[in-house]
């Protein structure tokens, strides 16, 4: 039912008679039938009567208060109703005329010949706001003037592996293989790049889809993680050829009626907000967790990025993995020693402390621009964006699943190129034919080696030199999850 209901639904967006629309979920026809009236500032006269139903004698309170699932609200033109009823004909569904629109900006409700409601659709669809107490939690205090956190490491590869196996990096194919992500055949890229594809049917175009959230940025800074979740999302999609759209949010928070949870929710939306503002990706849907605790206390701050994108022509979608020996390693984005709520710091101490990662947002869509007009100039063989575990773990998911290592030369320090989390930054290879042109389109993309065919990663660093073995990178990476998932079972 709910495909036939999707499937009729968009025959009837194409149609002009189609005016507005709006599906029934909570509070069933109170909150579809307002929600519109008060958008538009107008009322609805409907006749319940005429509302089909599944049972008899079903009371107003019931008929309006139903969620029943499968169900849409729409209002068109006067005049096209039997068209309209063609159209759910044909799918197999029933459609029919309740009410109609109406000046005056009330609900009005006619049962059986008598008016049983005369609301103002306005205080029903808006609702008064509740001022929560809020408290600046003295660990954001502490965080901020607390002293940068240094790496300590001592064995650059065996900490590069256990980083990869840490359960927010590891491979997620023991959760990816026990369902059908190929179901109808559209998927065009497959989970574990930076971004799931598929395909629009009938057209050349495709829809990038991610999710985001680093927790441990929102309890260090909620707002600057709020911000970075929806940044992160979007190089996400650009590294798969698409353009960010919009977003939908699942916003998970302890008790709001703690004044320091609230705090962190109400910073943790404002970030979000501004982000979305900057990458032009409205908020069309969401939800809010909240009392998410423990005899230990509250979750920390986890507003969940669900991000899609266009794809506007397949043939440029784009990956992750190296693709070709020869290709050209740039990185853009200069690595700062910014190590607050690292994987890394992590996984040394076993939680964040510091400041969370700066997030310049011209910056971030300026090179989000240039990322994605590279790749759609054909200039780019793949990208991957620089985040949780820095340029060590991006390096390490470029090569595993291929044949191929890398020789990079680097005038930095270890210890801030390879575990920084420096925001806004990228992992590109370039074929030797469009270094020019992406040099050119891209001024601070830097050049730091190039693909071979090999199974190492040979690092070169001012001081000292790293060389890191892809296959026994890859093994950690890949049984992690699944290891740790049968030891708690």
């Amino acid at each position: 039912m709910e495909k036939l209901l999707v499937e009729a639904c968009l025959e009837l967006t194409k149609h002009e008679a189609l005016v507005g629309i709006q599906d029934m979920g909570a509070a069933g026809l109170v909150s579809s039938a307002s929600e519109m009236a008060a958008k538009a500032g107008v009322g609805i006269h409907m006749n319940l009567d005429l509302i089909p139903q599944r049972e008899t004698e079903m009371t107003p309170y019931e008929m309006m208060l139903s969620e029943s699932q499968e169900r849409m609200l729409i209002v068109i033109k006067k005049g096209s109703e039997e068209e309209i009823k063609q159209i759910f004909a044909r799918w197999g569904l029933h459609a029919v005329a309740v009410g109609e629109v109406i000046e005056e900006e009330v609900l009005r409700l006619e049962h059986k010949g008598k008016i049983v409601a005369d609301v103002p659709s306005d205080s029903l669809a808006s609702a008064p706001v509740r001022h929560m107490p809020s408290k600046v939690p003295a660990s954001y205090t502490a965080n901020q003037n607390t002293p940068a956190w240094k790496p300590q490491v001592v064995d650059y590869a065996a900490t590069i592996k256990k980083l990869l196996g840490q359960p927010t990096l590891a491979s997620k194919e023991w959760v990816t293989r026990q369902y059908d992500y190929m179901v109808q055949t559209n998927t065009v890229v497959a989970p574990g790049s930076d971004a799931a594809v598929v395909r629009v049917r009938g057209t050349k175009k495709g829809l990038a889809m991610t999710t985001d959230c680093n927790a441990k940025y929102l309890a260090l800074d909620p707002n600057v993680g709020g911000k970075i979740a929806v940044a992160e999302a979007a190089r996400n999609i650009v590294c798969s050829g698409g353009r960010p759209l919009a977003i939908t949010d699942c916003l998970n928070f302890g008790s709001p009626e703690n004044p320091e949870v609230f705090w962190e929710i109400d910073e943790s939306v404002k970030g979000m907000a501004k982000a979305c503002e900057y990458l032009n990706t409205p908020v069309i849907s969401g939800n809010v967790s909240l009392y998410n605790e423990t005899d230990r206390g509250a979750i920390d701050p986890t507003p969940v990025v669900g991000m899609v994108g266009l794809v506007e022509d397949l043939d440029h979608v784009m990956t992750a993995p190296f693709k070709n020996e020869g290709d050209a390693v740039y990185v853009i984005g200069e690595a700062k020693p910014e190590f607050g709520g690292s994987a890394l710091q992590i996984m040394t101490d076993g939680e964040a402390s510091g400041k969370a990662p700066a997030l310049d947002l011209d910056l971030e869509k300026s090179r989000q621009e240039k990322v994605l007009g590279a790749i759609k100039a054909g200039y780019v063989a793949s990208a991957h964006d620089v985040s949780e575990g820095g340029l060590a773990a991006a390096l390490a998911e470029s090569v595993f699943g291929t044949a191929f290592g890398c020789d990079l030369r680097f005038a930095t320090d270890p210890d801030v190129e390879l575990f920084s989390e420096t925001q806004s930054r990228y992992l590109i290879t370039v074929p030797e034919a469009a270094k020019n042109d992406f040099e050119a389109l891209i001024d601070d993309a830097v050049l730091v080696g190039s693909v071979t065919r090999s199974e190492n990663l040979n690092l070169a660093f001012a001081s000292s030199t790293i060389t890191l073995n892809r296959n026994e990178l890859e093994n950690e990476w890949r049984g992690a999850l699944s290891c740790i998932m049968s030891a708690k079972n």
